[in-house]
């Protein structure tokens, strides 16, 4: 005779206990891997994401970050996706900031931005990004860094002072607080292009940006030159630093329309070559190493249209040999200012006077305005807006 099945009920036990006793089995089993972690954040910061770290949970020593922080992210992965830790694929959202207490006069906050290989897993130190940079006060307010903070005059915001340790730069992030507590408050009304939602607007001050790698805005001291290219051909760009260096050509000067779509450029492998070309004669004559992948990065310009009313500069940018599916926050700042020195192709576009006090810049997701306070023919100070928010603290295993 047939035994009888049993009932749903007293199967869902029987497995319930069996999944309860392997899971208790697989921990004791790997306690030694399950160790491997540290505290972080992951957070957005403009319109990229990353994780956000104290020093004090990583080595001492930088050279001795790159196996935990690359398996963090989920790379080297030859797949270019990812899947095995935090980042997922685009160099967007492969970044890291490592936080610390600042000791040096006149500056709350530490800072080191780390871009993460997807492919090989390297880290590359060489420049900053401006988007997790709008993370890091609310970062290290929340982790109680800087407890002696004051409220700015309205009892709303707090302004931090960071120095960013890879350029070796300041800038100043004012943000929203909760009213009952020292606490970084998200919620707002404000938006940014390329940003779903709205939230508490950032605002972020770059101090003195030029020279940030190369010690001069213009590193060959000219507006504009001329790019000999391994083919033969020559191309005009602009070679400026601030902020972080880039390359800036005419987008019809390499073949595209100006406003082309991030896939349609990334898609294209001769015109994508051509560009990785371009941006490491750019640094060559910029005296920077042109294997380093995040800086300079390389900008395509072009005139706005009808199509584009209020906008001063139209560009697409790229970042780690990928089509950028906005702009990179420091590339906005270097081209906002690049505007205004007479003579570069920036300049020429976009025919900005010393009177003007911003730029609006259409990029790949809409538009981005650019605050330049000039000086004598100095740069004083750069400024835009960003929002960020936490999305998940906890531990992260590696």
């Amino acid at each position: 005779m047939q035994k009888a099945l049993p009932s749903f009920d007293r199967l869902y036990r029987i497995l319930s206990k069996k999944s309860a006793s392997h899971v208790r089995r697989s921990w004791t089993m790997t306690g030694a891997a399950a160790s491997r972690s540290f505290p972080a954040c992951f957070m957005r910061g403009g319109t990229s994401n990353g994780l956000m770290i104290l020093r004090k949970h990583l080595p001492d020593h930088e050279d001795e970050w790159q196996p935990i922080l690359a398996s963090a992210m989920g790379s080297p992965d030859s797949y270019g996706r990812q899947l095995n830790g935090m980042g997922s694929g685009i160099s967007s959202t492969s970044k890291i900031c490592v936080v610390s207490r600042s000791e040096r006069m006149g500056t709350d906050v530490d800072y080191t931005f780390v871009q993460v290989g997807i492919q090989d897993g390297s880290l590359d130190m060489a420049g900053n990004c401006g988007n997790m940079s709008s993370a890091v006060g609310p970062f290290a307010l929340n982790e109680g860094l800087v407890p002696h903070v004051k409220r700015n005059e309205d009892g709303c915001e707090v302004t931090l002072r960071l120095y960013n340790t890879n350029t070796s730069k300041t800038l100043h992030a004012t943000f929203s607080i909760r009213p009952d507590e020292l606490q970084y408050e998200p919620d707002g009304e404000y938006s940014i292009d390329g940003v779903p939602g709205v939230g508490s607007r950032i605002t972020l001050s770059f101090i003195d940006p030029a020279g940030a790698k190369t010690g001069k805005a213009l590193p060959t001291g000219n507006a504009v030159d001329t790019l000999r290219l391994p083919d033969g051909s020559s191309i005009a760009a602009s070679l400026t630093d601030i902020a972080n260096p880039g390359v800036f050509v005419m987008a019809s000067d390499i073949g595209v329309a100006g406003d082309i779509h991030p896939d349609a450029l990334g898609s294209n492998s001769n015109i994508m070559a051509r560009l990785e070309q371009v941006r490491q004669e750019g640094a060559k004559m910029m005296g920077l190493n042109p294997n380093t992948q995040s800086i300079p990065k390389i900008v395509l310009l072009s005139k706005p249209s009808t199509s584009h009313p209020g906008v001063d500069i139209v560009c697409r940018a790229l970042s780690m040999r990928q089509a950028h599916k906005a702009v990179p926050l420091t590339i906005a700042l270097n081209l906002g200012a690049a505007c205004r020195l007479q003579g570069t192709l920036p300049h020429q576009i976009a025919g900005s006077s010393p009177a003007k006090a911003n730029i609006v810049i259409a990029h790949a997701s809409g538009k981005l305005e650019v605050g330049c306070l000039m000086s004598d023919g100095r740069i004083e100070s750069a400024l835009l807006h960003r929002t960020a928010r936490v999305l998940m603290k906890g531990h992260v295993y590696y």
